[in-house]
């Protein structure tokens, strides 16, 4: 099962849409923009939503090559 994480490759502002772009396996564009038109029609709940998962949706620790980034060299 795929884990979400946030995106370390692909990070705008915090790399949560990147992140849900990743996990989807669709364009993190397409995230980036129903969460802009969420946050004009949906009255601030994006935005809520946003924040808290920038907060609790923990960063990707492996790079594009599947290294993680707590390397000792």
């Amino acid at each position: 099962m795929k884990k979400l994480f946030k995106s370390t490759r692909d990070s705008k502002l915090t790399g949560v849409c990147g992140g849900i772009g990743e996990w989807l396996n669709i364009d993190a564009t397409i995230v980036r923009l129903v969460f802009a038109l969420g946050a004009v029609f949906g009255f601030g709940s994006f935005i809520l939503i946003y924040i808290l998962m920038a907060i609790f949706v923990p960063k990707n620790p492996y790079n594009e090559f599947g290294a993680s980034h707590n390397y000792p060299y």
